[in-house]
């Protein structure tokens, strides 16, 4: 048995995901050994002080220093966790966004109770968008019809695709309440709070169909706000976007070379 089964945790997708799953082991490790030396300790005072014992109280109480020890030991333990592992995970998957030119940049928008997938199309660039243009049935980003930049852009509904092998840069946002972006298989959770635009990025390890779920009540429907993930080999990847290219009128370009 693979130790990620042990913990319950789904297969891990993503480059960065056995960071992730190394830090909950020895969070999670550090947590038992306290749980199994309190238990000791307890065990170890209702018999070594009971009443028949001790029938007179002490009321001087211990002079060991040993407690004190362990507490320095396990903040330093702790310590290590935040220092050697924590923060430097931090400051390489979410302060610093990927640089590559391959990379697949998407927009996702929430909204209850649905993810709005947003591609830039062939050209590489998002089209403009604005509350004004919103119709939930035709046009539920706001997508402005008269800017060229948007006139060859993709548009999905709880379906996210993407290739294996390519960082993919995730900008999340939500057109009405908090809702928390969160593939387990990616290692990634992110809240998308109103008013904001969140960077987030992982780079897929795996094909295979996987689920989106949210992870942050958001009211009544939040049961049914479940979107799918799908990641490709690059000939399928492509494949899918000819497919969505060809079904959009407006674009003249094709996608030959969308996102190379």
């Amino acid at each position: 048995m693979e130790l990620r089964e042990m913990f319950f945790l789904p297969i891990s997708a993503s480059a960065h995901g056995h960071e992730i799953d190394l830090m909950l082991y020895l969070v999670h490790f550090l947590m038992f050994a306290l749980f199994i030396g309190w238990g000791i300790f307890f065990v170890y005072v209702l018999i070594r002080f009971n009443r028949r014992s001790h029938p007179k109280a002490n009321y001087h109480g211990t002079h060991s220093h040993v407690s004190s020890a362990i507490e320095v030991g396990v903040a330093v333990i702790e310590a290590f966790l935040l220092i050697g592992f924590s923060i430097p995970f931090w400051v390489k998957q979410v302060n610093a966004l990927p640089q590559r030119s391959d990379i697949v940049e998407v927009k996702v928008i929430a909204e209850q109770f649905a993810w709005n997938i947003h591609y830039p199309g062939p050209d590489r660039k998002f089209g403009r968008t604005s509350p004004e243009f919103v119709d939930q049935q035709s046009n539920p980003i706001g997508l402005d019809s008269s800017d060229a930049a948007g006139k060859d852009d993709i548009l999905t509904i709880n379906q996210l695709h993407l290739p294996i092998g390519r960082p993919a840069l995730i900008r999340l946002s939500t057109k009405d309440v908090i809702h928390s972006f969160k593939v387990p298989v990616m290692r990634v959770t992110q809240d998308a709070i109103p008013g904001m635009s969140i960077p987030l990025w992982f780079t897929p390890t795996k094909t295979g169909n996987f689920e989106i779920a949210c992870a942050q009540l958001c009211g009544l429907g939040h049961y049914r706000m479940k979107g799918f993930l799908t990641i490709h080999n690059e000939a399928d990847f492509k494949s899918w976007l000819d497919e969505q290219t060809a079904a959009n009128p407006s674009d003249e370009e094709g996608s030959d070379d969308f996102w190379n």
